[in-house]
């Protein structure tokens, strides 16, 4: 017998005439419920895994469908490799004029570098050296140089130290010059990352505070000539410049 409800001419025109009862559209309308629910069931079960690290995927090998637990698991470690692999630095390293080019401008056009031309006496130098260790243990994709300031640059006066280069890119982002820049003896771990992260060199605090980290800039110079270095002779001495 041929189903009434079938999608026919002939049960059309037997509908029209009477002979025949309506089609039963609340099966119809369950049936696409039933789809629709099977797709966002799918869906959820999906969703569900993007947070779960791979210990917690592999004891969810019982799951129905295998192929979705196997495809998360691929793109989970190819996330975990290629962060691996940008995370390669972890400490502030000493730099030499010679290798200026290959670590600092070559290697900023695969990750951000970040040099410190220091003077090992005044005490903002130290530091700020401590600070940019702990950075650099904590942002391993990030590039942490140190060198003496008139080894990179012939004749650069002490009272420009510290003075922070960061690169990206393959070109410079900022020339920050004079503890003054990083809140002289009061600059901590905190405000060194919030001054990098304004430049991209490091990602910002989700929560930061931006009025307590923000710094004071007198000079920010944007070019590949850092010989151009200079002070801001206006400095009040009323600062913790951290100079002696």
């Amino acid at each position: 017998m041929d189903d009434p409800n079938a999608d026919t001419e002939w049960n059309d025109i037997l509908r029209a005439k009477g002979i025949l009862p309506p089609k039963d559209e609340k099966r119809d309308d369950e049936l696409e419920d039933a789809f629709i629910e099977m797709i966002n069931a799918r869906q959820a079960k999906k969703d569900s895994l993007d947070n779960k690290d791979l210990d917690e995927l592999d004891e969810l090998e019982d799951l129905e469908d295998d192929q979705i637990l196997n495809e998360y698991r691929y793109k989970r470690m190819m996330e975990m490799q290629a962060q691996a692999a940008k995370e390669k630095y972890g400490e502030l390293t000493e730099l030499s004029k010679p290798d200026f080019v290959k670590e600092v401008t070559e290697a900023s056009k695969e990750c951000y570098v970040v040099v410190h031309l220091y003077k090992d006496y005044i005490p903002a130098c130290k530091l700020m050296n401590r600070c940019l260790s702990e950075l650099a243990l904590q942002f391993k994709a990030t590039k942490f140089l140190k060198i003496v300031s008139d080894q990179c640059i012939p004749n650069f006066p002490d009272h420009n130290v510290p003075t922070l280069l960061i690169y990206g890119e393959g070109d410079i982002k900022a020339n920050l010059a004079g503890a003054i820049q990083f809140g002289g003896m009061k600059m901590t771990t905190k405000s060194l990352r919030a001054l990098l992260a304004n430049y991209g060199a490091v990602p910002p605090e989700k929560e930061a505070d931006d009025d307590n980290d923000k710094q004071p800039k007198k000079s920010i110079y944007q070019s590949r000539a850092t010989a151009a270095l200079s002070s801001d002779e206006d400095e009040s001495d009323e600062d913790d410049r951290g100079y002696y």
